[in-house]
Parts: C-alpha cells; sequence; structure tokens
C-alpha cells in the first residue's frame, strides 16, 4: 500500500531554506533541496523509514536526516504529513 505524502500547509516556506543556503552556495542549495525532496518521495512506501523523533513520545511522530536538516513527519492512516524541516542545530 502506498501512502500519500502531503506537505503541511503551516510549514515554513521551503524556498526561504534553498534562498538562506543559497546565499553561500547555490549549488549546495540545490543539492539540498533535491536530497530533502527525494527523501519524502519515499515515505509513499516506507512510512516508518525514518526514526522516532526524540522530542516526542510517539511512533508516528518521525524524522529523516538531509544533509544537516531534519524532516519531520507524522504517520496517519494512508498519508504522511511533513510538518517541518529544521536545521539540526535549531530547537523544535
Amino acid at each position: 500500500m502506498a501512502y500519500r505524502v502531503v506537505w503541511s500547509p503551516r510549514l515554513p516556506a521551503f524556498e526561504a531554506i534553498a534562498a538562506y543556503i543559497a546565499l553561500d552556495s547555490t549549488t549546495y542549495a540545490k543539492a539540498v533541496v533535491r536530497t530533502i525532496v527525494r527523501s519524502t518521495r519515499t515515505l509513499a512506501r516506507f512510512p516508518r523509514a525514518g526514526r522516532k523523533v526524540p522530542e516526542f513520545d510517539d511512533e508516528n511522530t518521525r524524522e529523516l536526516m538531509a544533509y544537516s536538516y531534519r524532516i519531520i513527519y507524522a504517520v496517519e492512516l494512508n498519508q504522511v504529513t511533513i510538518s517541518a524541516i529544521n536545521h539540526g542545530k535549531r530547537m523544535l
């Protein structure tokens, strides 16, 4: 069964992350964006691929890492919702 992967409408603009990285390197910004998007696509088939988020005691709140970014997502009935993308050094 394939899960539907959706991005939360409350997710801060993903473009802002890319723009910030691009201030130093447009090549690195493109690589980070590409890796994040590719990582989220795998969740359609493997929704529990990421680890449980340590800050939460919830098996359905999980995260993947892409470079130094945490991709936080929630696993629901037949849907995965991407809820946050944070730099690993930032608090949730």
